[in-house]
């Protein structure tokens, strides 16, 4: 009896230790759609990218000086810049012009397709085994992605918004398949430092006209940009790493089934929209289906 107790208690210690940074870090992101969308009336989607990282990898430089975190091997650099390239550069670039045209809310129901985008590419190219329920999950999530793309368009059609924050979650699940190797080898925070830096180094190109924007811009609108960088962008990745160094991978992930649900909520009382019923139906049998594949798969 005492040791089931024991067991039971550090169970609970667990859970509390996970539950507020793991809930931190979900805030955070689920703020985010709507915090970019807020931007984009001031900022170019380019623009608003680079000045979010720049200022998320001077935060995390800062804190990589702190905690002496060294530099990679030379022999891992591009594959580094090939992370950075995926998983922050492609995705937040491609997020923020889907963004133009997709709500905050169908957006975050479209993103939340990556743990089944990130399980089909797991497959293809770790050579992972998928049984009979992953591909009913995967195939559910995408039946989800294709109700939402055709719910955030004009009458029966495709919004070209929606494809493109479908390519960001596609770029998002790549990242997360091809940085295991490096994460097991230089862990989760000096790995985040790594492709932020790098992904913000390809955003460079977006440089030209950047600081007559900033200077142009109403200051409300700089303040999203920076919140943004801070928070969602560099803050949040720590914090979801603390929570991962506190508990298991599908325990903490399963905290992800949130996010859609916040961000429509934060959308609705900040900006006043809402996706469309089709968009919410479809969002709805898309987590189904990831949550198909991470029960009875993952």
């Amino acid at each position: 009896m005492l040791e089931e107790r024991d067991v039971q208690n550090r169970k609970w210690q667990v859970d509390i230790k996970t539950l507020t940074p793991a809930i931190v870090t979900i805030v955070f992101w689920s703020s985010a759609f709507a915090g970019i969308r807020s931007a984009l009336l001031n900022y170019s989607p380019g623009h608003l990218a680079l000045l979010r990282f720049l200022i998320a990898s001077g935060v995390l430089v800062v804190y990589a000086v702190v905690k002496h975190v060294s530099f990679p091997n030379l022999r891992d650099i591009p594959k580094i810049m090939f992370l950075g390239f995926l998983g922050f550069a492609v995705y937040h670039t491609a997020l923020n012009y889907g963004e133009i045209s997709v709500t905050a809310g169908a957006a975050s129901l479209l993103i939340a397709s990556t743990p089944a985008l990130t399980a089909l590419l797991a497959v293809i190219f770790l050579k992972e085994k998928m049984n009979r329920w992953g591909w009913i999950g995967i195939a559910t999530s995408f039946f989800g992605v294709f109700l939402v793309t055709l719910g955030e368009g004009t009458g029966f059609q495709f919004d070209f918004g929606a494809v493109l924050i479908l390519v960001a979650a596609l770029s998002s699940s790549a990242y997360f398949v091809f940085q295991k190797p490096l994460l097991e080898k230089y862990g989760a925070l000096p790995m985040t430092t790594y492709v932020i830096c790098a992904g913000t180094f390809f955003m460079l190109v977006f440089l030209p006209g950047l600081p007559q924007a900033i200077f142009s811009a109403p200051l409300y609108s700089t303040i999203s940009v920076a919140y943004l960088g801070v928070f969602p962008g560099a803050l949040a990745y720590l914090t979801w790493t603390q929570a991962l160094s506190k508990a298991p991978t599908s325990l903490v992930s399963s905290f992800l089934y949130l996010s859609p649900v916040l961000a429509i909520f934060i959308a609705w009382a900040l900006l006043n929209e809402i996706p469309s019923l089709i968009s919410l139906l479809g969002g709805g049998i898309s987590i189904l289906g990831v949550m198909i594949v991470n029960f009875f798969y993952g």
